[in-house]
This record gives structure tokens, sequence and C-alpha cells, in this order.
């Protein structure tokens, strides 16, 4: 098995003890109670779900709650389930073989093939850049009236000095980015205490499936964009490769089960905070009748009037919170994704650079930064199934998988899951090109 180019090197005292407790655990000799067995396990999955509460849900969630109420609450659900799904496979990819999806990609797949995913995947990191970059220079003026382009510039410093952690250990990292999930977690408990949404009406359309429309079908392709996330799917399976190393196979199964059960608790969180966005929007803009928030920043002034100028500074921070660390998480699955895929690195300083331009040039250009969050999502659906089919091939194999091997029904579900994705975008495409 070759070695990976992104396994990570212990070299903080956390991370030591954080491995040797988990490889206790996996060798059943650890007498702890069952959560400390279990901590050593948790964080990679909270590093992922960062992504799943980023900017670009506000911007979808925000919209769809605003024109339609609680309707499209099941997208969110349904969304939520697949993200679930998905990212407990990159868990197990890395778990398994040792390398990240980029890199066994290049090692399976003809190099033509290879570079088009590679380019693709660049656009995808661009379109999440922008998501991220918009959202947190938005924060940043909502809270403090930094105008958006120092904004931007103040994001992009912080981004590096929160990666700078990593080079503590990975569990340093964690330790913030899963710091920066309770902020958004507790801001929106606040949010929906205040918001005194409709029960009966939430719990109907958190089950059942509606549309009412193009754009309703246009923002739902949004929410699955902004929740299933592509380069987190990427990212999950370099933050599992080298983290936990087993090969004994009863150990191998022990440590996936740890990691579904980070993978539920993270990304059952990142569920709870995507339908509080929704329930927050549809319980104030809607039922007020105020349909055409048309922007992050009209809800954020929209907000004080409606439930009182905590409400609206309680949205402000969380939004900061999502931005500066959704950056962060974005910077690590570029860097993965280059090496993985071309196995080239550049310096942090300059993917930051490149990938800022597109943000920059969107402020200075006055354009509405809620409406191209909104689009970024969907370009970020258009490439889901590029990540999601080779994630389904691979896990299925047991040639590289050995007794992680996907089991048959889910390797139809997780089909089943990318064949809707791209049922879904082919009937957004036909609608944006004939509808009326």
């Amino acid at each position: 098995m070759s070695k990976s180019l992104n396994s990570p090197t212990v070299t903080g005292v956390g991370d030591a003890a954080t491995v040797a407790a988990a490889t206790e655990v996996l060798q059943g000799a650890s007498q702890k109670n069952r959560l400390a067995r279990i901590l050593p396990f948790i964080g990679p999955a909270f590093i992922a779900s960062i992504a799943y509460m980023d900017p670009g849900n506000y911007a979808t969630n925000i919209s769809a709650g605003a024109q339609y109420g609680y309707l499209l609450l099941w997208v969110i659900f349904a969304s939520n389930l697949m993200a679930m799904l998905i990212q407990s496979l990159s868990a197990k990819l890395g778990i398994a073989t040792g390398q990240n999806l980029a890199e066994i990609c290049r090692q399976e797949f003809p190099r033509p093939v290879v570079w088009g995913m590679w380019v693709l995947m660049e656009i995808m990191a661009m379109a999440t850049d922008l998501a991220e970059f918009l959202g947190a220079a938005l924060g940043l003026y909502l809270l403090f009236r930094i105008p958006l382009f120092p904004a931007a510039l103040i994001t992009a410093v912080a981004t590096f000095v929160i990666l700078s952690l990593e080079r503590r250990g990975f569990r340093h990292l964690e330790a913030v980015i899963t710091s920066f999930v309770g902020v958004i977690a507790v801001s929106y408990i606040i949010e929906t205490i205040l918001d005194k949404p409709d029960w009966g009406q939430l719990a109907f359309h958190a089950v059942v499936p509606q549309f009412a429309g193009p754009e309703s079908v246009l923002l739902a392709t949004g929410i699955l964009g902004a929740t299933v996330m592509p380069h987190v799917i990427f990212l999950h399976s370099a933050l599992t490769q080298g983290r936990i190393v087993t090969r004994d196979p009863k150990q191998l199964k022990r440590l996936f089960r740890f990691q579904l059960v980070d993978v539920g608790v993270a990304m059952g969180t990142a569920g709870f905070v995507n339908a509080a966005m929704l329930i927050m929007a549809a319980s104030t803009f809607y039922r007020a009748g105020i349909s055409d928030i048309g922007s992050i920043e009209q809800a954020y002034r929209t907000l004080e009037p409606l439930l009182g100028a905590a409400a609206s500074v309680v949205f402000a921070i969380s939004l900061l919170a999502s931005g500066l660390s959704s950056s962060t998480v974005g910077t690590m699955a570029g860097q993965v994704i280059m090496q993985g895929f071309l196995h080239r690195k550049i310096s942090l300083w300059l993917r930051r650079l490149v990938t800022i331009l597109p943000t920059l040039v969107i402020i200075g250009m006055g354009l509405d930064p809620t409406r191209t969050l909104v689009i970024s999502q969907v370009v970020l659906s258009f490439a889901l199934p590029f990540a999601i089919i080779p994630l389904v091939m691979f896990t299925r194999r047991r040639d590289l998988m050995g007794v992680l091997t996907n089991h048959r029904v889910t390797t139809i579900v997780a089909s089943i899951i990318a064949s809707l994705i791209i049922a879904l975008n082919l009937y957004l495409l036909y609608q944006t090109l004939f509808g009326s």
C-alpha cells in the first residue's frame, strides 16, 4: 500500500495521547467509560461538517424559508441523511485504504479523466470559497460595519491563523473547528427559541416532499449543493487515512464503528442547524408576509424589528463563525484535491490568493452577494456526481476495501442517491433552458 501524500504526522502531545487512547480502545484494553472510549475518535466528521453549515447554506435556506415557508424543509432532512451516508463512505475509504479519494482516482482512472476531474474540482473549490469568503465578509460587515472588500481580506488572514494550528497537530485544529460548530449550533438554538415556529406545519413539511414551481427546484438544488458538499467528500477520506492506523481486520471494523458515531453526531448537528436556518426564515419572514428577502443583509436588518436586537446579533455571529471556519476547511480540501490528483502542492498563501480573487471581483463589481451564494451552491450540486460516483465505485471493491467493503444494500442506496442528484440537476437544467 503506497504512502499517502496527505497522511498527517503526529506532532502534538494531544495527538500522541489521542492515538494512544484510540489504540488502547481498539485493542480492547481500555477500562474507561463508554464516553471516554468514544472521544479519541471524535473530530474528523466535525471538520467535514462545518462545510455543511457554511454561508451558502444561509443563502439557500433563508431564500427557501422566506419564499416558501416550511415547504422545502424535507429537502434539508433528506439531504442530511444523504450526507451521513456519503461522509461515512468517505471516512471508510480513508480508513481501509490509507489513501484519500483524490489519490485513488489518480491511481485508478486514465490520465485525461484525472486531469478533467481536477479542473472540475478546482472550479468547485472556487465556488466553495466564494460562499465562505462572502459569508465571513458579510458577518464582519453586519457586526462591525467593516466594508466588504477589507472584510474579505481580514477573512483571508484569519484563515491563515487558524490553519497554522495544524502545525501543532490535528487535535488542535479539530478542537477549534468543533468550537465553531458549537457557536453556530448554540446561535440557532437561541434563534429557534425566539422564532416560536408552527410545529405542526414543521413536522408535516419535514417528511412530505413537495415543490412549487421551477424556482423551488432551483432552491432545492441549491440546498442539496450546500448540504452534500463535494469538496469534503474528498477531505473526509484524507482526515481519516492516517489519523488512527491499523491493519487488523477486527480493529478496522471497530474503528469504522467509532467513525460512524463521529459522523452521526457531527452531521446530526449540521442537519439541526440547516433546518433551524429555514425554520427561522419561515417563522419570521414568510409568516410576516416578507417573502422577498433579497439578501442576507436584509434578513439581518429585518430580524431586529421582528424578533429583537438580540436575534440579529446572534444571526451575524453565527454567520461570521460559519464563514471563518468553512474557509479554513475549504483551504484544507483544496490542498488535498491538488495533491491527490496531481501529486503537486502549492503554498497556502498562493492557493488563498487564487481562490479569493473571484470573491474580490464580485464584491468589487457590486453584485448581489446572496444571489451569488445561491448560484454557487447550484454549481456545487452539479459537481456532486463526480465525487459520489467514484466514491461508490471504490468502496464496493473488495480489493481496495478488504473487510470494510460496502454491503450490497449500502451500494444500492448510495447509487440511488447519486441517481437522484443527477436527475434533479438535469430537471433543473431543462427548466432553466426551456421552462416558462
